[in-house]
């Protein structure tokens, strides 16, 4: 656990769920480091030698409705599972105080796998930071065409430039069901919560401490190289977003 703890940066956030997927997860030989009977057992150990941690915080959603726009339909209805990558995706900002300022953090999460397909980060929310997020997932994913991305119902998301940069790239639109809740989009939520407690919270940090280029930073790697590459994900049954995606790609050609 402690060699596992050390290994990265990030790693000393690992509750107990995760610790035991990575104790016990299978390698492509088939093979798993340890054999644990269960995750109680990893808990009872995390506890004696100091690896728990409690949650300290729960994000609060920033964007505000704009009741006068046109919306898109609730394509979703919070079924955040996908067969195949650029299938479906979540978006939304976040917001994240700094020395000199406020930094706000957009994102495109893949549903397939939770890959981060885009980050955009700016010192404003307007809806040029959507739109912004939307042309470098469309640079790096040119097979984005006919995803559906789904939001909540903030005005950026309603407003006609993001509309426009959706009818571009030949993106399907969905957005949360009328009245806003939080549910709509959790899958997003849950992604900002886990952001902010392994950065800052279980720590005993804050984002306060940094300025908004030192944040920037922070956060692109994060993502982009550490949840990206890295990270024990549950929902991947302990695969990074990356393994995953690999591992889908590997199996198509062979049925190929």
């Amino acid at each position: 656990m402690m060699k596992i703890h050390n290994e990265d940066e990030y790693n000393d956030t690992y509750g107990r769920e995760r610790m035991y997927m990575a104790l016990t997860l299978k390698k492509e030989d088939g093979k798993t480091d340890i054999d644990i009977p269960c995750e109680g057992t990893v808990r009872k150990v995390m506890a004696q030698i100091g690896l728990i941690h409690e949650p300290h915080r729960k994000p609060n959603g920033i964007t505000k409705a704009d009741r006068e726009a046109r919306k898109s339909d609730d394509l979703l209805k919070r079924d955040f599972s996908a067969d195949k990558p650029l299938e479906k995706a979540v978006t939304d900002i976040s917001e994240q105080k700094a020395k000199d300022g406020k930094a706000y953090v957009s994102a495109i999460f893949d549903c397939f796998d939770l890959m981060p397909l885009s980050l955009a980060i700016e010192d404003n929310m307007r809806a040029s930071i959507c739109v912004h997020t939307l042309e470098n997932a469309k640079r790096t994913y040119p097979d984005i065409k006919g995803c559906i991305i789904h939001s909540d119902r903030g005005s950026q998301y309603t407003s006609t430039e993001y509309r426009t940069a959706i009818q571009k790239y030949g993106i399907i639109q969905s957005m949360n069901s009328a009245g806003g809740r939080c549910h709509d989009n959790a899958r997003c939520e849950s992604m900002w919560a886990r952001m902010k407690e392994e950065l800052f919270y279980s720590r005993g940090d804050k984002s306060e401490n940094y300025t908004i280029e030192e944040l920037k930073s922070m956060v692109w790697r994060y993502f982009m190289s550490y949840w990206a590459n890295r990270r024990i994900c549950t929902a991947n049954a302990g695969l990074p977003p990356a393994v995953k995606r690999k591992r889908y790609y590997e199996s198509v050609k062979l049925a190929a």
